[in-house]
């Protein structure tokens, strides 16, 4: 294991902002720690990196104890945000920074520079000044300098969280091409989900210094742990429900749900894609609220009679207008049953306890 987590506290004014957390992280493996602010993922990573002490736990690189080790001794290579580029010198200065820390000769330097210039994407730009880039080559410059000095470990922190989307969709399908080449194990925190999923080969969702789940990004995607992870992921259909036999009593009717879904009272998440439009006299009776063109499909707001707002995914050439009214039955494929059970200071939590067959 080359990273261990055990039982990890950080205490802010006597409020666990890390709480008792345990996590491992294998060698080659992309870990993305995502979460909403305040979650406690930027601790959990500066913790690791030595950078914020424990309260109570440990770090464990290698199998070894880091107490006490600081930053600089962990061979972690570390990209932050704002690149913290020094604008003062150009681009291979900044990059052989912590070979140089390490007191690699020159002539190295300037072979590795190179060669971590032509790995990111910059060929030829050691000599150019920071201060030119744009945002997206100054994020590169930050990523080669991390990986400089090889590193066990590469830790990103909100690593594309200042560029524009279209820059950050390119990049994120690039870092992971490169992270696989050089077999590169990465902790990376981010709020943005749709670049933990595409860069990570493990999601880990946090809440209140908690792990409220960890899986594959197809497992986490498919079946959220709880109400929290759903509706944080994006899904907006979920419910409280009674589930008997293969029927689940909702406030939008009696809903089909996966055959050996647990029965009683629990808490019911419907994706888009299982929300099936239909005739006006058919199903659930709804009215058009809104439509959200999204590329592949258009996304539409519905409103029942005294029943919560539902969201449907539908192709362009099937989506009704605004105002029009539809009818609405569901997709048990697309139905999730989430458990209910009590954590330990009595609160009610959930967790997924049905399959599903297909992602939206």
């Amino acid at each position: 294991m080359l990273l261990s987590l055990q039982a990890a506290t950080v205490r802010f004014g006597g409020r666990a902002v890390l709480d008792a957390v345990g996590l491992d992280v294998v060698e080659h493996e992309i870990v993305c720690v995502l979460g909403p602010s305040g979650s406690g993922k930027s601790t959990l990573l500066r913790a690791v990196a030595g950078l914020q002490p424990l309260d109570s736990g440990r770090v464990l690189l290698d199998g070894r104890d880091q107490t006490g080790v600081p930053a600089h001794k962990r061979e972690l290579g570390l990209m932050f945000q704002d690149h913290q580029l020094f604008p003062q010198r150009d681009v291979g200065a900044n990059v052989a920074f912590g070979l140089r820390m390490h007191r690699v000769s020159k002539e190295r330097q300037a072979e590795r520079v190179g060669e971590l210039l032509e790995l990111v994407g910059l060929p030829g730009a050691a000599r150019r000044s920071v201060a030119a880039l744009s945002g997206g080559e100054q994020q590169r410059v930050a990523l080669a300098r991390a990986l400089a000095p090889r590193p066990r470990l590469l830790m990103l922190d909100e690593p594309l969280g200042q560029l524009d989307r279209s820059l950050r969709e390119r990049l994120v399908v690039e870092l992971r091409e490169l992270f696989g080449r050089l077999g590169t194990t990465v902790l990376a925190v981010t709020h943005d989900q749709g670049e933990a999923f595409a860069l990570a080969d493990r999601v880990v969702v946090m809440r209140d210094g908690r792990i409220a789940q960890s899986g594959t990004p197809l497992e986490v995607w498919q079946r959220p742990a709880d109400a929290f992870v759903a509706r944080f992921l994006g899904f907006d259909n979920v419910v409280e429900a009674v589930v008997a036999d293969e029927v689940a009593v909702t406030p939008w009717g009696k809903l089909p749900v996966p055959a050996g879904s647990p029965r009683g009272p629990h808490t019911l998440l419907v994706r888009p894609a299982g929300v099936l439009l239909t005739d006006a006299g058919e199903g659930l009776r709804c009215t058009v609220l809104a439509r959200t063109f999204k590329g592949t499909h258009v996304t539409v707001r519905l409103q029942p009679e005294d029943a919560p707002a539902l969201e449907a995914a539908c192709a362009l050439r099937e989506a009704p207008e605004v105002g029009d009214t539809v009818g609405v039955t569901f997709d048990p494929a697309e139905t999730v049953v989430l458990d209910q059970e009590a954590d330990a200071e009595g609160a009610i939590v959930s967790k997924a306890d049905a399959e599903v067959e297909t992602a939206p």
